[in-house]
């Protein structure tokens, strides 16, 4: 759905999984929109609340679930709502939209409760300014809470099949040689490149396959600096470099879990990618001077 002024970001999200999602990042216009139908929604059960409570009059329960109501709607709920809808809340359902997290993944609790706790800056302290600024001047439509909880709201494609995630294993034999390889040096930039090739590289002919992945291994020799025993060619270490990379990354988010007191989260397993042929080759290659 487009509204005027909401183009939104065209940019697609890129998973650690190595999955490219098509969703455009909502911009202001439906976000407005989405977030007045959740206030609808919170002030309907606000005036629920408050006839309730016109029952019990001015005594000391009547106060107490007043103050408790208006923390569980205003607050609570917005949180509940979107770790048990995965992203959405009313509002968003509505309009198709979605909060979903950097890197493509479904938010947990923590992430909800991080937006919820923001929003209280976002909309209520600053009437909403601070939200629609931030939403404007950043490059991926963030309001404060998204930055901070490092989420997006994104656009749902209706009828388009959901991509599925892929992980990248490291080949049978070779986890010797992979517990070698110390990928801390390499940036998104270098994964990105290397999950790429990898998973076009059935359909590339076979030279033009063996020289992308040359042109890719050899400037990571230089960064890991690592160089590779005879018999390793270029695509089995970016198999295995892919791998361990995926491997440091859900190690470094169970941390980041754990200190949050929050539980790791477990991702169905999905079918390897392992490239074809990648464990061939009798010669390795050189890395740069």
């Amino acid at each position: 759905m487009s509204l005027s002024g909401d183009a939104g970001s065209p940019a697609g999200i890129v998973t650690p999984e190595a999955v490219r999602l098509s969703f455009e990042t909502a911009g202001v216009g439906s976000r407005v929109v989405a977030a007045v139908l959740d206030l609808a929604t919170q002030g309907t059960a606000l005036l629920i609340l408050l006839l309730g409570l016109g029952l019990f009059g001015a005594t000391a329960a009547g106060e107490a679930g007043l103050y408790f109501g208006l923390f569980a709607i205003m607050f609570a709920y917005p949180v509940a709502i979107e770790t048990l809808w995965r992203g959405k809340s009313v509002g968003r359902a509505v309009l198709g939209l979605r909060v979903v997290t950097v890197e493509g993944g479904p938010i947990r609790f923590r992430h909800a409760l991080v937006r919820g706790a923001m929003g209280l800056v976002d909309f209520w302290l600053t009437s909403g300014a601070a939200a629609v600024l931030s939403v404007l001047l950043t490059r991926r439509d963030q309001r404060l809470g998204d930055l901070v909880a490092g989420t997006l709201v994104v656009r749902e494609r209706t009828g388009a099949t959901a991509p599925s995630a892929a992980t990248f294993s490291v080949p049978a034999g070779c986890e010797g040689y992979a517990a070698t390889l110390d990928v801390s040096g390499l940036h998104a930039g270098d994964y990105q490149a290397v999950r790429a090739l990898l998973l076009r590289a059935s359909s590339l002919p076979p030279l033009t396959r063996d020289r992308l992945a040359r042109e890719i291994a050899t400037p990571l020799l230089g960064r890991m600096h690592h160089q590779p025993p005879p018999g390793v060619p270029p695509e089995l270490f970016l198999v295995c470099v892919a791998a361990v990379y995926q491997q440091r990354q859900r190690r470094i988010g169970e941390r980041q879990a754990a200190s949050l007191g929050a539980p790791p989260s477990v991702a169905a397993p999905a079918a390897p990618v392992v490239a074809p042929g990648a464990a061939g080759g009798a010669s390795g290659f050189a890395p740069p001077n």
